[in-house]
């Protein structure tokens, strides 16, 4: 996030980097000057205009309400806020106009793999009318922490080393394999991170009729959520069409010459802010429907960025976020 405010030139007066007390007395690095971190209390929110929440949803339940009745605008990354009636989940490009009621004071910043995929489908929803969506995410290991990239990275080398693999904080073994390791919903035998995608994507749409299909599955690579996804629409839309609609929208980069090798690629989104769309193909197996590949940096767009240009677009306006 601190990155991202930077070079987006954000207008900071003052940077007060919180977090619990264990942190408190470390410094952080913005715009070349350090700045102490100081331990979270109610009395660090005086006077602030913004407050940018990401330690989770314990901290964010807490503190959030607290940094919002001092008068900032909260924007939160966790999941603790997405499902409150009453705080807006906001996607600037797909429904920046719902961060205008925020009867809490808070913004909940969605998930990685719904806010890619949103943006990638606003355009189509906007010209056709979503009907159903099934996607299947490949997720990077950086959605599941650092200790998750060093654990795979341990992993990758015992594997190549034909040494016994240790789980480490991953869990399971993924080097060499892939894993579905998100809490389980056992119920409906999803996991909980496909059950995100579900309910999010309705909230952000605002159309509780949409059906979504999801399956995650984490990836052995680090960096750089894709997801293969299948639509259907209410109104008649062809990959043409949709291509054309795709090259046009905010936040999108379409990269589509598939009989030659071009496609969105993972690798090639890391660091990077668009959304990246390819393979747009009329559906063979369902005349009328629409596939496509969807690419983007999950610590970028699907995380810090997204934040950013929420604050961008409540506090400078709509168009700050499309810089």
């Amino acid at each position: 996030m601190l990155r991202v405010l930077e070079e987006r030139k954000f207008p900071v007066s003052e940077l007060v980097p919180v977090a619990s007390e264990r942190s408190a007395g470390k410094t952080v690095t913005f715009r070349g000057a350090e700045h102490t971190v100081v331990a979270i209390s109610p009395d660090v929110f005086e006077g602030v205009d913004l407050a940018l929440f990401s330690a989770g949803g314990a901290t964010s339940l807490e503190w959030a309400p607290i940094a919002a009745s001092k008068g900032a605008l909260v924007v939160d990354n966790s999941s603790a806020w997405r499902r409150d009636p009453d705080v807006p989940l906001v996607v600037p490009e797909v429904n920046l106009e719902h961060a205008e009621r925020r009867p809490k004071g808070i913004i909940a910043n969605p998930n990685c793999s719904t806010i890619q995929m949103v943006v990638a489908l606003k355009p189509i929803h906007d010209a056709a009318r979503l009907k159903r969506i099934v996607v299947a995410t490949y997720q990077a290991i950086s959605g599941a922490g650092a200790q998750a990239v060093d654990a795979f990275r341990t992993q990758s080398r015992e594997y190549g080393e034909g040494k016994p693999v240790t789980p480490g904080k991953l869990g399971d073994v993924l080097a060499g394999s892939l894993l579905m390791r998100w809490t389980p919903d056992v119920a409906s035998g999803y996991q909980e991170e496909e059950l995100k995608m579900v309910v999010e994507t309705q909230k952000i749409f605002g159309d509780d009729s949409i059906r979504v299909s999801p399956t995650a599955v984490r990836v052995p690579v680090e960096s750089g959520h894709s997801e293969a996804i299948t639509i259907e629409t209410h109104q008649p839309m062809d990959a043409k069409r949709a291509r054309a609609l795709l090259e046009k929208a905010p936040g999108v980069v379409v990269i589509d010459d598939f009989a030659n090798g071009l496609y969105p690629k993972p690798k090639d989104a890391v660091g990077q802010d668009p959304v990246y769309v390819g393979r747009i193909r009329d559906d063979v197996g369902n005349p009328g429907g629409i596939q496509m590949w969807v690419v983007a940096d999950n610590l970028r767009k699907g995380a810090a960025l997204n934040a950013v240009q929420i604050a961008e677009g409540v506090l400078i306006g709509p168009e700050a976020f499309r810089r």
